[in-house]
């Protein structure tokens, strides 16, 4: 979920530190992350190369799967201050795949003729501004809604500003925007917002009178055995954690750590979730490749329409309900991207959800705030797809 960029705060983070910690290479153990091969040499060299960019994450670990054999590729560090290596049992703000998510949930929900995707914001929730009514679950899944973005309300920045702290009601954060108009008339175009997942979880509460914490634990979490997995409130990261930062371009100002800068609240199921390396493989196998839902579901989650995830992702993207196709020079990968201060993600998979590639990053990487960056970002990602799909 793309933030403004808060006021830099001043944390002791040590500059010489820093500037020796980002030129280095985490050596890997021996086993499966031990990059042997030529092809993984010059990926390891491409991670190498991101985290010396300007701006770049000070750590950054690729997580590639085949079957039930595992590849791990890592540069940099999760923590500036200890020099601590990254691993993919550390905690990380998973930001916009978060939606990924609440797709799962109201799909499973579909499944169950709980839902429905032509159910309207009007039937289930009837007190949100009659405006909005007609939208249904499917044009909030495929960002084609028209809903008004709460996260751009100049209120919501105001609060988030003078306190990056501060509790929201999440369940109310459209209360933000309602007395707004739709953007344009549901379904005629696609128009990323933040509102959407929010309305998503809504509905899902409604349809079943249980809160989507709940929902998440008993229809995603157990069934594809995410552990270190939860949705919280407030702003503090379970240990051990990926620490995020604020990476300035431009030297010799050093990167502030932000892991802990904002609270869930405030993004709740459209970007609040915490999650590992490890639980994110094993999510977007599972949702991308179908385990979830039925094969008929499948189908509906799969019709493509015009749109790019946020930031875009590797190759041509192309937006279906709550996931996204990559087509990339060597094929098509299905996922999800996301950034949120500190914190840049990439989730994908193949569509049987055989093959699998999570791609984390310890800085925020967007279009308005680095896009030399991001686009060096995504031919990096780009070649890490043609890695795990090459046979």
């Amino acid at each position: 979920m793309p933030l403004p960029r808060l006021p830099r705060l001043h944390l002791p983070v040590s500059a010489v530190l820093a500037g020796a910690c980002l030129a280095a290479l985490v050596s890997a153990p021996a086993g499966a992350d031990t990059p042997g091969s030529a092809a993984d040499r010059a990926l390891q060299k491409q991670l190498e190369q991101l985290v010396r960019a300007p701006g770049g994450p000070p750590g950054v670990i690729a997580v590639l799967q085949r079957g039930e054999s595992r590849r791990i590729l890592r540069a940099g560090v999760a923590d500036l201050d200890t020099g601590r290596p990254v691993e993919q049992s550390d905690h990380m703000r998973i930001a916009s795949t978060a939606k990924a998510f609440s797709g799962a949930v109201a799909l499973r929900l579909v499944d169950r003729d709980t839902l429905a995707l032509e159910d309207t914001i009007g039937r289930r929730l009837p007190a949100l501004p009659s405006a909005w009514h007609s939208v249904t679950l499917r044009q909030l899944l495929t960002h084609t809604s028209g809903l008004p973005d709460f996260s751009r309300s100049p209120e919501f920045l105001r609060i988030l500003t003078a306190d990056p702290h501060h509790t929201f009601d999440s369940r109310r954060l459209l209360d933000f925007v309602a007395d707004e108009p739709l953007m344009f008339r549901p379904g005629s175009r696609y128009q990323y917002s933040n509102s959407d997942n929010i309305a998503v979880a809504l509905m899902a509460e409604a349809a079943t009178g249980k809160r989507y914490e709940e929902l998440l634990r008993r229809l995603v979490y157990r069934p594809l055995r995410l552990h270190e997995t939860s949705l919280p409130q407030g702003f503090e990261l379970p240990e051990p954690y990926m620490h995020g930062y604020d990476v300035p371009v431009q030297p010799p100002a050093a990167p502030q750590d932000i892991s802990e800068l904002i609270g869930a609240s405030g993004v709740w199921a459209s970007g609040g979730i915490v999650s590992t390396p490890r639980d994110m493989t094993r999510f977007i196998r599972g949702y991308a490749g179908g385990a979830l839902i039925s094969r008929a579901t499948l189908r509906e989650q799969r019709r493509w329409v015009d749109g790019a995830s946020e930031p875009a992702g590797p190759g041509k993207n192309k937006a279906g309900a709550a996931i996204f196709r990559y087509t990339t020079r060597c094929g098509v990968v299905l996922g999800h991207t996301g950034n949120t201060p500190g914190y840049t993600q990439l989730i994908a998979a193949t569509p049987d959800g055989e093959r699998s590639l999570t791609f984390s990053l310890t800085t925020q990487v967007n279009e308005a705030t680095k896009p030399r960056l991001l686009k060096k970002l995504r031919e990096v990602e780009e070649n890490f797809v043609c890695a795990l799909l090459r046979d």
